[in-house]
This record gives C-alpha cells, sequence and structure tokens, in this order.
C-alpha cells in the first residue's frame, strides 16, 4: 500500500533507512549525483516524441538513453570473484552520473553480434589462474579469437586488467583482449592499464581518464548544457562503496571478535584445519551462501623481525605508511607491506638497486622456467639475505614493497542461520623450505596469534558468480575437497533454514577418513534427515590408488549425468591449478559418455552450463 504523502511503499522506505544508516558525506553526495541523472533520464522519456532520444535496449531489457551528441557506451567485464563487476559496474555509474548513455554487462550474456555494432567499449577483466580467463568470459575470449570475429574499424575501446603479479602471467586475460581488438581494427581511447591486487588507485586514475576523454569529445553538446541534471559530475566511486547496509571493507574493516577456535582435523593428521566463529553482532554486515570474508591480518611477529635483522636496519626508522603518513619500519611490515609473497616486479626493482648480475640474468625473459622453479618456496627474506645490499635505507625498502592485502576465505555458514556471526574453515598454513620455517599470513593470525574473544578485522566481499539457484526447489550438485567444502556448508544451512525441496548432493575429498572428513557429524546428520540426498567420499591416502573426487563423479556419471538432465546446478570450490580443472574434465567425460555427444560436442554443453550459470565455481 502506497502512502500518498510518500510516493515509497513501506518496504521502500524500510530498505532506504537502511542504506542510509552509517552513510558518509562522500556517499550522500554520489547518491545525489546519481539520482538527478536518473530522474533525468526518467524525464527524457515522456518528452515530445519530436523531442525523445532514441532508446537502446541493454541484455538486461532497460533502455539506456541516446542523447544528442552522447555515444553509448558499453562497459563488459569478466570477473571470476566479483572485484571486476564491481568496478565495471561503478564505471556505469559514474558514466551514468556525468549524463553518458551507457549500459554494463556481463561477458557471459553478451550477444556476440552486437560487437560490431557497439562503437565505444570498455572492458573491465580479470586472469585467474595461470592466465586463464574468468569462468563468465570463456565464451566471449573464444569467439573474440575466432574468425567469426568481425572488423572492428570505428570502435574506440579501452581495457582494465586486474591480475596478481605473483603469478608467472600477470593481467594476460586483459592483455590478450586489449591486443585481440586493437588487430581486429579497433582504435585504442587509453592503453590497457594493468592492475595489482591492490588495485583501487589504478583503476580510479583509468576511470578519470576515460571519462575525461569521453567528455572532451562531447563537452560542446547542446543536450548537456540545457539539462542541467546531466551538468558534468566526478564522484568517486570505488569497490570501497557499500554493497550491503554499512560500508565496512578492507580500508574500514569491522572488529569481529573471536568467538571459536576448533580443530577440525583428528590427532595424527598430517594437516591443521580450523574452525572459526567470529561475532558480527550489531555490525549491520549481512552476507550470502557463496560470499567470501575478507581478514585483514599482519604479519608474523617472528619474521618482520628476522627480516629487519637480515636488512640490519633499525626497527623504529620512520618510513611511509601504506595509508599516508609515517611509522615505524616494524610497524610498517607487521600491518602495511606485503613480506612475504615475491613478485617479478619487487624482484626487478630489487635486482636493479643490489646490481646482481645474478638476479638480472633469472629475470631474462628466456629464463622464465629457471625463475618460475626459483620462486617455488623463497619469500623475501631470502633475497634479501642472498643479495644484501650495504647501505640501504628504511624508506628505500619499503618502497619495493606492495601493500598487505587481505586474505579471503569463503564463508562456512548462513546469515539466514546465523545473523550474529560468521563462520570460516581455516587449513593452517606451515612448511619449511629452503632452510626456513613459513607460515601462512591469514591463517597463523586466526589460528594462533588471535588470543579468544580476540578482535579479527573483516569486511564482506560479494560473489555473484557463486549462488544459489534462485529456485529452491532445483537440484544442485557440491564438488568441495578440502576447505573446499567450506561454502556448501553455507549452502545446506541456508536450504534447511529457508525450507529449500531441491535435492543435494555432495562430493568430498581428503587425505584420510578418520582425521581428515571435515564436519564430518553435520554431513551424516544432514544425510540421515534427508538434506543431503547424496553423500560421496574420496580419501585418497587411505588405498594404495589414489581416489579423488574427479574418480568419484566418473563412477556416479550416469546419476550426475540424470540430476544435470533434470535442471540441477553444478558447484566446485577449492584448488584451481589441479583440483579444478580434474572436475571439468571428468564432468566433460560424463556429459559425452551419458548423451552420447563427441568430446567436441560435450565441452560446448558443458559451456553452455557456464554460461546459464549452473556451473559455477570458487576456485583459487
Amino acid at each position: 500500500m502506497i502512502n500518498l504523502g510518500n510516493p515509497l511503499t513501506i518496504a521502500q522506505q524500510e530498505a532506504l533507512g537502511r542504506l542510509m544508516e552509517g552513510i558518509t558525506p562522500e556517499q550522500t553526495a554520489w547518491i545525489g549525483g546519481y539520482m538527478a541523472g536518473f530522474a533525468a533520464s526518467q524525464q527524457a522519456r515522456s518528452l515530445p516524441s519530436a523531442a525523445t532520444p532514441a532508446l537502446v535496449a541493454t541484455a538486461e531489457g532497460v533502455p539506456v538513453e541516446q542523447l544528442p551528441g552522447k555515444p553509448v557506451i558499453t562497459v563488459l567485464f569478466g570477473s571470476q570473484t566479483g572485484n571486476a563487476e564491481k568496478l565495471a559496474r561503478a564505471l556505469h555509474s559514474r558514466l551514468i552520473v556525468n549524463g553518458f548513455p551507457a549500459k554494463v554487462e556481463g561477458m557471459g550474456n553478451y550477444k556476440v553480434a552486437q560487437l560490431k555494432r557497439d562503437r565505444h567499449l570498455l572492458v573491465v577483466v580479470s586472469t585467474y589462474g595461470e592466465g586463464d580467463p574468468p569462468d563468465n568470459a570463456l565464451g566471449f575470449h573464444e569467439f573474440l579469437f575466432s574468425k567469426k570475429a568481425p572488423q572492428l574499424e570505428g570502435t574506440h575501446f579501452s581495457v582494465l586488467a586486474l591480475g596478481d603479479s605473483s603469478y608467472e602471467h600477470f593481467c594476460q586475460t586483459g592483455r590478450d583482449i586489449d591486443e585481440r581488438l586493437a588487430e581486429l581494427g579497433a582504435s585504442r581511447l587509453l592503453p590497457c592499464v594493468e592492475c595489482d591486487v591492490d588495485y583501487e588507485e589504478a583503476a580510479e586514475a583509468w576511470m578519470d581518464n576515460v571519462l575525461a576523454l569521453l567528455q572532451q569529445d562531447t563537452s560542446n553538446s547542446d543536450e548537456v548544457q540545457r539539462n542541467p541534471a546531466f551538468s558534468i559530475l566526478t564522484p568517486r566511486i570505488t569497490p570501497e562503496a557499500p554493497s550491503g547496509l554499512l560500508s565496512y571493507s578492507k580500508k574500514n574493516p569491522y572488529p569481529a571478535r573471536l568467538l571459536t577456535n576448533q580443530a577440525l582435523t583428528g590427532r595424527g593428521s598430517s594437516k591443521d584445519v580450523r574452525h572459526i566463529e567470529l561475532s558480527i553482532a550489531d555490525s549491520g554486515i549481512a552476507y550470502e551462501p557463496g560470499d567470501s570474508l575478507g581478514v585483514v591480518a599482519s604479519n608474523w611477529p617472528q619474521r618482520v623481525a628476522e627480516l629487519i635483522e637480515s636488512l640490519g636496519l633499525d626497527s623504529q626508522a620512520n618510513v611511509p605508511s601504506a595509508t599516508g603518513g609515517e611509522i615505524s619500519l616494524e610497524q610498517a611490515l607487521l600491518k602495511d607491506y606485503e613480506i612475504t609473497t615475491l613478485t617479478r616486479p619487487f624482484l626487478e626493482k630489487y635486482a636493479q638497486l643490489s646490481e646482481s648480475a645474478e638476479l638480472a640474468h633469472l629475470l631474462k625473459e628466456e629464463h622464465k622456467a629457471k625463475l618460475r622453479e626459483y620462486l617455488v618456496g623463497r619469500e623475501i627474506i631470502d633475497v634479501v639475505r642472498a643479495y644484501p645490499i650495504p647501505g640501504l635505507a628504511a624508506s628505500q625498502f619499503v618502497s619495493l614493497l606492495r601493500k598487505l592485502q587481505p586474505r579471503q576465505y569463503s564463508i562456512a555458514s548462513s546469515y539466514k542461520a546465523n545473523p550474529d556471526e560468521v563462520h570460516l574453515t581455516v587449513a593452517v598454513v606451515r612448511y619449511e623450505s629452503h632452510g626456513l620455517v613459513r607460515q601462512g599470513v591469514a591463517s597463523t593470525f586466526l589460528a594462533e596469534r588471535v588470543e579468544e574473544d580476540g578482535l579479527v578485522p573483516v569486511f564482506v566481499e560479494d560473489n555473484p558468480n557463486f549462488r544459489l539457484p534462485q529456485n529452491p526447489d532445483t537440484p544442485i550438485i557440491m564438488v568441495g575437497p578440502g576447505t573446499g567444502v567450506a561454502p556448501f556448508r553455507a549452502f545446506m544451512e541456508e536450504r534447511e533454514t529457508c525450507g529449500a525441496r531441491g535435492k543435494n548432493w555432495l562430493f568430498f575429498g581428503d587425505r584420510n577418513f578418520n582425521t581428515d572428513f571435515l564436519y564430518q557429524r553435520e554431513w551424516l546428520e544432514h544425510r540421515k534427515n534427508g538434506l543431503l540426498t547424496r553423500l560421496d567420499v574420496a580419501f585418497s591416502r587411505d588405498t594404495d590408488e589414489k581416489v579423488y573426487v574427479q574418480h568419484r563423479l566418473l563412477e556416479n556419471s550416469r546419476e550426475v549425468y540424470s540430476w544435470l538432465q533434470e535442471g540441477a546446478h553444478f558447484y566446485v570450490c577449492g584448488d584451481a591449478q589441479h583440483m579444478a580443472a580434474d572436475v571439468h574434465d571428468a564432468l566433460i567425460q560424463v556429459v559425452a559418455k551419458e548423451s552420447g555427444q563427441s568430446h567436441e560436442s560435450a565441452i560446448e554443453t558443458v559451456k553452455a552450463l557456464q554460461a546459464d550459470q549452473r556451473y559455477q565455481r570458487d576456485i583459487y
């Protein structure tokens, strides 16, 4: 029922109230600008027919205003975990606020026939694993590099590439798309911008430059001068803008209290896996199954002390903080900078400062295999000890480092079932290599360095590419070996709380049944009460012949294919390099065998499942 004095429904008023709670002045200013642009576009629809701008339909059926002098901008994203999508939607919002008719689409939904008609294309795409495109970009990527790709003379484009410089093929997908669009005749608005894990500033600068170029091209537009709602604005839309009720982010994490730190693996296990429960009561934080939790951890104090000693520096020397101002070297290395992961950019800068011929030789293009071998099991301290730089200043050293990034963990609980808590499944990383003990930054922080009732800075990262089916009656198949089972625990809690009637099938694997069956009691209880329709397990170290989850899939190929025929969604979570690739190949074999298709045809069927978001992966 609508209140005539207030045109919003009660539900809309409540949603607006929740949104505005805790909002910052900067965010309020942006919302005002956005709504002004939106109101102007709504007003344009009501103009007399002679004055009505042409409409361009997006894939989602939302018309985009084709204003005089204003080109339609297509923002296209390929995203595995959601970061590229957030940036693309932020750019789309800025374009709308600045009066540009714009549409935003995922590569998986993009109609490739539209490519030759889209004259202004802004691409935001990530790379994962060893240079692979995101799952939702596979079809577009394949088309772009096929003989079917059209010539694109007259098309203007720019690419924002996301990646991680600790991987050999840094930003490879973005580079490939940038080069291919140019090969097809399109013109670069800006050179490809490559972003490391700390991508915000580079992405913001790219957006600024893109907008400046577009505004320059249309600065004399009559429509801009005539319609004050389309005045040029430059609000900041970054990934830090709130996606939930409050703006908790990696720059402003919520101090969650540690409630539970419980061992999941049994005595004698070769691994140490913990169940972590954190309190988010009264925080306003909400999350969905499939989301991840960012943990803002600090570095291992022992490694910080060893590194400072190896450098021969004063721990209290003032250095630039990653967040502005100055702090002591010790505090900077504890909380601000990455001191473990070795990346090529660090080695290149360090080699130049050290004038090491050995490092320079290792970094040559023809020695990629040797560099790859060198990086395994080494950290920054290994380089510092092997190639000391006499007289290196503390500020010089920290200038070589990248910011310490939060570690992401798949959330292992349902918000509906646990509204005051968030749960994680954490494998504690400890090993020895090259004569040094190594520790995972966040895993040992959670397992060992946060005391009971201690505070853990956290924030939620939503993952729109890993979601339960909208229809609760839809069956699901979940493949989650080891800690990859975490989001599926959340899936089951969610479905149980909501009374979903869809069938649920879990494939779980680990090393040993007696010590590594994570959440065994819960799965067996779900199996007993009927929530979990099927449970198939593979414990690789319990038999002479190693058996993994992909083998269980193949053993049950007829039933797996039958579930898919019924409309089941297929989910995979865990290791990208080995497990996910093996499960992917097994799924293709299942489809080929049970449908009678050729292997090539089965590959296309699996691609179609991905395009329809019936096959989703949360892999790392």
